[in-house]
């Protein structure tokens, strides 16, 4: 294979001609039907293509690439191909180089520590963020109360657990005239565009609304690329964060932070490390950053994998990330249809969903949900995790990372937490007793690309053929370790 063969990306917003939804399903993850699996956790991680992992592995070990911190033969086409693929991500987002940069990173979380870290939070500053928050994001309240800024959180209401946007606005309202808002800059609004939880996809027209107010605007975009189009020529927030292992399963360990280049301008790292600095001194005690992306990508990126990206860019290019769309759309609809007519004998609901029970407004294909028994409380979600294993059923059980969710989800208020709090629980346990939860949280099914109408039907088939009419019992659970 050619050294420079990552593939160039087609935008991953058209149609995708003629490429089959089902032919793919057998192509590329046929491992699935291999092994009799049913996988349910692409809100967790997208799977990778045979293609995709088969020639990442031609590429490597069919030429020369060295650390890109250099000018010889074997840096100077590591160094091209991190081109092609900072190239190819803007191409994918629509985003004008003029305007945008991409810093490659570990993964999502790793962009939000860097703008956590570097954000200039200060005294009289503001973080808003949605109680609809990944952990990851939740941290950035770290930085801005060690800064000064206080924290606002958003709550979400109602059964779709999604948020008022009246409420957002008044989060964000400033006395000072517009035409100096934007200036003065009050604080960071970060949110997702899609729930990690429930799958709700909150408005992206916030972004706007944000800057009219004075403040920069951090968009958690993981969960929502695998399965939509994200256009940063209309919108465009300051920092957008992914991870591309949750696009197109390969590789894991290389996220970006797509990042407007007058906000990366105003970002001010608190340390030094290799590949960030122009000029240094040991002695004298000081040095001068790079400029623009270098000065973020701290040490040696993954030169080897990110080449991956833009390849599989082209690859999700090629079947249209529109397609995908709708894809995700009518399998979650099919999904949410089967988990409304599972019933008991006694016609008693054997599920509760958080969140949208329908596609009507807008949503991902991710479904948070319980089980319930025959006598109409939560199956603990160790109990499902267990019995789905044993049918090679892949979801994910747990709190997601998703605290606030969780805690809207299951009606916890804020004077209940804090006196569980107070409390010091030693263990997760013991802090679910103190606020008398029957569970940890919830199972989550998510569906993706490579999802068949046949792996739904599996899932509601198992909850039928294991819960209905059941009250299982929790005698030789194991403690949990934590959420």
């Amino acid at each position: 294979m050619d050294q420079g063969a990552a593939g160039t990306p087609s935008g991953g917003t058209g149609d995708g001609g003629a490429v089959d939804l089902g032919d793919i399903r057998t192509r590329e993850f046929g491992y699935l039907d291999d092994e009799g699996h049913t996988y349910l956790d692409y809100t967790g991680s997208g799977l990778p293509p045979r293609s995709l992992v088969r020639a990442s592995a031609e590429r490597i070990t069919g030429g020369c690439f060295g650390n890109p911190h250099s000018d010889s033969p074997a840096s100077r086409v590591s160094t091209e191909l991190l081109s092609r693929a900072r190239t190819a991500v803007l191409e994918h987002f629509h985003a004008d180089p003029d305007e945008y940069a991409v810093v490659f990173t570990a993964n999502a979380t790793g962009a939000l520590r860097l703008i956590g870290e570097s954000y200039p939070f200060a005294p009289g500053g503001r973080l808003v963020m949605l109680l609809d928050n990944h952990n990851s994001v939740n941290g950035l309240r770290e930085y801005a109360r060690a800064k000064g800024a206080s924290t606002h959180y958003v709550p979400v209401r109602g059964q779709d657990l999604r948020v008022d946007g009246d409420r957002l606005l008044d989060a964000l309202a400033t006395r000072r005239p517009r035409r100096l808002a934007r200036r003065a800059r009050r604080g960071l609004l970060a949110y997702p565009a899609q729930s990690n939880f429930t799958g709700v996809q909150h408005a992206l027209d916030w972004v706007a609304a944000a800057h009219e107010r004075g403040y920069d605007v951090l968009l958690d975009a993981a969960a929502f690329v695998p399965a939509n189009p994200l256009d940063l020529s209309r919108v465009h927030p300051d920092f957008t964060v992914v991870s591309w292992y949750k696009v197109f399963g390969h590789p894991t360990g290389v996220g970006s932070l797509v990042v407007r280049r007058e906000a990366l301008a105003r970002l001010r790292r608190p340390w030094f490390s290799g590949g960030t600095i122009y000029a240094v001194s040991a002695q004298a005690q000081w040095h001068v950053m790079a400029d623009g992306e270098a000065a973020f990508e701290d040490g040696t990126v993954n030169f080897l994998s990110i080449p991956d990206v833009t390849a599989g860019l082209e690859w999700i290019g090629r079947i249209g990330m529109n397609r995908v769309h709708d894809h995700v759309g009518a399998l979650t609809e099919r999904l949410l249809t089967g988990l409304r007519t599972l019933r008991h004998r006694d016609g008693s609901p054997m599920i509760r969903v958080y969140g949208p029970e329908d596609t009507a407004r807008p949503r991902g294909g991710t479904v948070a949900l319980n089980v319930l028994d025959a006598e109409g409380r939560v199956v603990d979600e160790r109990i499902v995790a267990q019995d789905s294993a044993r049918r090679t059923i892949s979801l994910r059980t747990g709190c997601f990372c998703n605290p606030g969710a969780g805690e809207a989800a299951f009606a916890l208020s804020l004077p209940r937490l804090r006196s569980a709090a107070r409390a010091r629980a030693r263990t997760l346990e013991g802090y679910l007793d103190l606020l008398g939860l029957p569970s940890a949280g919830a199972v989550r099914v998510s569906v993706g690309l490579a999802t068949r109408p046949e792996d739904v039907d599996t899932f509601l088939a198992f909850v039928t053929d294991t819960y209905r009419d059941r009250t299982p019992a929790t005698a030789h659970l194991t403690a949990r370790e934590g959420c």
